[in-house]
């Protein structure tokens, strides 16, 4: 029952914009999301940041665009498989939740706390230790809180 409405169709999308996150799901697996293949493009020649987890990370190591940064994805297996010789930069993944290596952040299925925690600092939202406490906040149910003195 959940309706989503976009704000721009693929082809009238902004370019001022400070960074392109594309989210999960099985859908980056068939040949219709080779339409956000030109936006992916796009960002990277300008520099933007570029978000992908899960299966996403699959589909931007099927157009090339993890061939030259450091990266992660569900498996490497998956990745390569999937991708097929359009990867060739495994010497640079990393078998880890998150990674982000300049403007290009990476995760796996289950890194939706450290996706979320590498945009927030790729983008500057707050100090590093701000974002930090809110990642370990949700991360681990506490953080270190100020106690009033008495």
């Amino acid at each position: 029952g959940f309706q989503v409405i976009p704000d721009y169709e693929i082809s009238s999308c902004p370019t001022d914009y400070e960074a392109l996150i594309l989210i999960g799901g099985m859908s980056w697996r068939n040949d219709i999301a080779l339409q956000i293949k030109p936006l992916v493009e796009q960002c990277l020649s300008n520099q933007k940041i570029l978000g992908g987890i899960c299966d996403t990370t699959a589909f931007l190591g099927a157009i090339g665009a993890l061939n030259y940064a450091a990266h992660t994805s569900n498996t490497l297996d998956d990745l390569k498989a999937w991708a097929g010789a359009l990867y060739t930069n495994e010497k640079n993944y990393k078998c880890r939740q998150a990674v982000r290596d300049h403007n290009l952040i990476t995760a796996n299925g289950t890194a939706a706390l450290e996706f979320a925690r590498e945009i927030l600092l790729a983008l500057k939202v707050a100090p590093e230790n701000t974002i930090q406490q809110w990642y370990h906040f949700h991360k681990l149910g506490c953080y270190n809180a100020p106690m009033p003195h008495m």
